[in-house]
């Protein structure tokens, strides 16, 4: 069982920057692999990045390539989004989630077993 609480939302201009946040707390972080997806007003759920356990694999989606840089410390027990560039159809809420360690890379949201509560980014025109 792990529990996990985005922070770092907000409001931002187009062309700004955002980085958010995700702590885990219960079973050892190191176990799970995680993931960043977003969720727009009338839209699917959808997948923005993909971290191993290790950090040393990663997986964006095509929409975010480039302007986000997931990340993890799991020290801390965190992973990071850090989103450049931002555009106004990167609003959306935000959701971490975790993965029991498993082999390959997981871009679909039912691959989670965890998820957090979500933090709404806005990005003005």
């Amino acid at each position: 069982q792990v529990n996990l609480v985005e922070y770092g939302g907000g409001l931002v201009q187009a062309g700004g920057s955002l980085r958010l946040s995700c702590a885990a707390s219960g079973r050892a972080f190191w176990l799970y692999t995680m993931g960043w997806f977003r969720q727009a007003p009338g839209k699917e759920r959808e997948f923005a990045a993909f971290i191993s356990w290790s950090g040393d694999s990663t997986r964006y989606a095509d929409s975010v390539k480039g302007r986000f840089t997931i990340s993890r410390d799991n020290a801390k027990s965190t992973v990071y989004l850090q989103m450049n560039s931002l555009k106004p159809e990167d609003t959306a809420v935000y959701y971490c989630a975790a993965r029991n360690r498993g082999a390959g890379i997981a871009t679909m949201a039912y691959e989670y077993g965890y998820w957090g509560q979500g933090t709404q980014v806005t990005v003005s025109a």
